[in-house]
């Protein structure tokens, strides 16, 4: 396994450098500030793909806000993608509030649809999603985020986050894995 995860890495395809993210964090955020600047939102951090994305635009973020996270996966460690299985609910009452859901990537789009119906069955008055990348694949996705910060071609993607098969989240640039 050590190997295989070592050559992934090495022979992997630079698709956008630390900079090119910090830009789209940036415009993200600016996004993000202008729309709910006076909702006092909740956010929730979708495990664990978009901790370092939340990690990251928080800090960019300029309204009183509170912090909760919610781990609903497909994957699995896995580079295939099979029923949602609820890991961890958020704590905190979705009840009247705005929740922004923050993921590392709009893949297929069952996962983020999934916890964004379950936000509106807690309560929730409002629910925003922002995730770093977009997959562009071509069917339709059940599911539409509202802030986004590259798109991607329909490749194997790692870094920022996202993983291959459990590893890489903390790769400094997004890569694709290749054929």
């Amino acid at each position: 396994m050590k190997n295989e995860i070592e050559t992934v890495r090495a022979t992997a395809e630079l698709l956008y450098s630390k900079i090119e993210i910090e830009a789209a964090l940036d415009s993200m955020a600016r996004q993000i500030n202008q729309l709910l600047a006076d909702r006092n939102p909740l956010v929730l951090t979708v495990m664990n793909g978009g901790l370092v994305v939340a990690g990251q635009l928080l800090t960019r973020l300029t309204m009183p806000l509170t912090l909760d996270a919610v781990n609903a996966s497909r994957y699995q460690n896995k580079t295939v993608g099979t029923d949602v299985e609820w890991i961890t609910k958020p704590r905190a009452s979705l009840q009247g509030r705005t929740v922004l859901l923050i993921d590392d990537i709009l893949d297929a789009g069952i996962t983020l649809a999934a916890i964004y119906d379950y936000c509106v069955e807690q309560g929730a008055s409002s629910v925003y999603t922002a995730v770093l990348l977009d997959k562009k694949l071509p069917q339709s996705k059940p599911i539409t985020a509202d802030f986004i910060g590259l798109s991607v071609e329909d490749r194997y993607v790692f870094g920022y986050g996202m993983d291959y098969k459990g590893y890489w989240r903390n790769a400094d640039g997004i890569y694709a894995c290749v054929d």
